[in-house]
């Protein structure tokens, strides 16, 4: 069964993000939280500045962008590398506090837009995609969210790859091979 996005149940999920990420990145070892999977995946502590950079960038202003202007002006193109400017000189207790302050910020937003049923069939522009709707959009804040904790999981198991020896064939985090960055 496929949801269909409503405010209620968006809000319900994206609210508890901060707290997922506290409860599993907040003071352990740099160890778990500045190892990345190689090359030019990110670290946990990347993930988060990604997030967000996305809060300061994307979602809102884009769902902003869809009732302002519609199909009319394509939102701006999302830079993805804009967490280097986020984390730069911050500890991760610093950024997950920053990223508990921005989402409560967004939701507020997301809430004082008073959406109706009829807003989540509105249409914007996306860059790359083209017609997208704002329930897509919202429905895509979430997904991307659990991407994420997802990308966090498998990045911190990654680092015990060598260590579980045999027992890796029945770790799936271990067998993933990644989705996104």
């Amino acid at each position: 069964m496929t949801m269909e996005p409503n405010l209620e149940t968006i809000d319900a999920f994206l609210r508890h993000t901060p707290a997922a990420l506290d409860a599993l990145l907040r003071g352990l070892p740099s160890f778990w939280t500045s190892q990345n999977e190689g090359g030019e995946s990110w670290s946990p502590l990347e993930v988060v500045g990604h997030l967000i950079h996305g809060e300061r960038t994307d979602w809102i202003p884009r769902a902003r962008r869809i009732l302002e202007s519609g199909e009319e002006r394509a939102f701006d193109p999302f830079d993805r590398l804009g967490l280097k400017r986020e984390i730069e000189g911050k500890s991760l207790a610093a950024l997950l506090d920053e990223f508990a302050h921005v989402r409560s910020r967004s939701l507020e937003a997301l809430r004082a837009m008073n959406l109706r049923e009829a807003d989540f069939d509105r249409r914007g522009h996306h860059p790359s995609l083209g017609i997208v709707t704002l329930g897509q959009l919202l429905a895509t804040w979430a997904a991307h969210d659990l991407t994420h904790l997802h990308q966090i999981s498998r990045t911190m198991a990654h680092q015990l790859r060598g260590a579980v020896g045999p027992w890796t064939q029945f770790l799936g985090v271990l067998q993933c091979a990644g989705h996104s960055s």
